[in-house]
């Protein structure tokens, strides 16, 4: 009896390994979460559901896209922590997850507990107020802020977001105290802004329809060069600020998750990029590819988390240890 229990288990043993090969090139056989950060009909949801549609076609196998705004943007993240290191749950990366460990206290590491896939593009961004707001330009914008300590109000897609943090990075170098309203995501701030709630918004190009229909106006752009779409707004360096923020993302799968894996979710989402609805859903807002490997992008990983760290620490909202 006893020999035919290790002749068993050391069967069983051996097939364990060629079960896993099997499911790994099986991969996928059903559908496949791809959780995003913000809310539906912003843009990061339409241009991501277009990268999905795309991935679905070359994986054969649909790609579902399941919102979860909140929390700075952290919670697909999160959710990757609890989720099988099987290929089928994965997550958009904003850059605010990198800063979380810095703000929040949490059990798991941005760069060690998450295997990154692709970097897939960046954000535009840029401040817009309305249209018949009085600060015309930016130089109104600082003019009032610095007469009106504390009271000129602005919205964001939420606290410790590239948007909030940007803002307060700008306003610390210029000397000057601004109002931070959070919103979920661009939708909810957009109707915000239009509804007269708040008197500027800190987002990424969300916010073009409503600047091409006339109801706002932007004040600045934050790449490294003005925007086809908006030629006449200056970017913060021309500004004399010297801050260049684009945000890159992409998506990212549990820890653990076999290299075989990755690999087929990474060349199937690469060759989804360069499909032209991508990059025409991506150029409805002044986005672009932005292509990382899965190495490179673990790399960015790993730089952007000590970056990150500096940043919190230079604006005082580090958590106290």
């Amino acid at each position: 009896m006893r020999r035919r229990q290790i002749i068993q288990l050391t069967a069983a043993a051996v097939a364990a390994p060629s079960l896993c090969a099997f499911a790994q090139s099986d991969f996928p056989n059903k559908p496949i979460k791809l959780v995003i950060a913000f809310p539906a009909g912003g843009p990061t949801d339409i241009t991501m559901r277009s990268l999905a549609d795309n991935a679905g076609k070359i994986l054969k196998q649909p790609v579902i896209v399941e919102n979860k705004p909140g929390a700075g943007g952290s919670l697909p993240a999160q959710q990757l922590q609890s989720s099988a290191p099987d290929g089928y749950t994965v997550a958009q990366i904003p850059l605010g997850v990198f800063r979380l460990p810095y703000t929040t206290k949490i059990n798991w590491d941005p760069v060690k507990d998450i295997a990154y896939v692709i970097n897939v593009t960046g954000y535009a961004f840029g401040i817009v107020v309305p249209a018949d707001s009085p600060l015309k330009s930016w130089t109104h914008f600082v003019g009032w802020a610095k007469a009106n300590p504390g009271r000129l109000t602005y919205g964001s897609t939420g606290t410790l977001t590239s948007p909030h943090l940007t803002t307060e990075l700008i306003a610390q170098q210029l000397g000057i105290q601004l109002q931070h309203v959070p919103y979920k995501g661009s939708a909810d701030l957009a109707q915000a802004i239009v509804g007269g709630h708040i008197m500027a918004a800190a987002d990424s190009t969300g916010f073009a329809p409503l600047v091409e229909s006339g109801k706002l106006r932007v004040l600045n752009t934050w790449g490294e060069k003005r925007l086809a779409k908006f030629p006449d707004a200056p970017t913060l360096k021309e500004l004399g600020l010297n801050i260049v923020q684009n945000s890159p993302f992409g998506i990212g799968a549990p820890r653990g998750t076999p290299p075989a894996v990755v690999k087929r979710l990474h060349d199937a989402f690469k060759t989804a990029m360069e499909d032209p609805s991508y990059v025409q859903a991506l150029a409805r807002y002044d986005m672009v590819p932005m292509y990382m490997s899965s190495s490179g992008y673990t790399k960015f990983a790993q730089e952007t988390f000590a970056k990150e760290k500096a940043l919190v620490e230079k604006l005082g909202l580090a958590k106290a240890s």
